[in-house]
């Protein structure tokens, strides 16, 4: 059904990811399909690393054991960005593509009023991705 499932996550969020995580992870063991972490991540120091070198190193550790973990073929893609927050959408949209993912999953936030003025990533996803996407709230 699906052969590559892309994956948006940022670590600083490890919790609130988790979800869609495991949800992909169960889809890429049950259909036999390649997994893509892909992160958008900056130079500048975060929570968790104090580069964007230092974050793809946890990335490919966070993504060797989900691919232990759930037996499946899993990647990691660190997008570096002097602007994540600016870039993350577009950025995402473009790895969709590079990738050749033929789905994405994503987590999803609790809505609040901000959502009425300003989509969220995966809100962005869902209305411009040439594939289909499933966000897990």
């Amino acid at each position: 059904m699906f052969s590559k499932i892309m994956v948006p996550v940022d670590l600083v969020h490890r919790d609130t990811i988790a979800k869609a995580v495991d949800v992909a992870c169960n889809m890429a063991h049950e259909y036999n399909a390649e997994i893509y972490f892909v992160s958008v991540s900056g130079e500048l120091p975060s929570e968790i690393a104090s580069s964007a070198g230092e974050y793809g190193q946890i990335l490919e550790e966070f993504t060797a054991h989900k691919a232990k973990q759930y037996s499946i073929t899993a990647h990691a893609v660190n997008l570096k960005s002097p602007d994540p927050s600016a870039e993350v959408n577009s950025r995402l949209l473009k790895a969709t593509e590079e990738i050749g993912a033929d789905l994405v999953i994503m987590a999803s936030h609790e809505p609040g009023i901000m959502d009425h003025i300003f989509s969220s990533h995966g809100g962005h996803m869902a209305s411009y991705a040439k594939v289909s996407v499933f966000v897990v709230r």
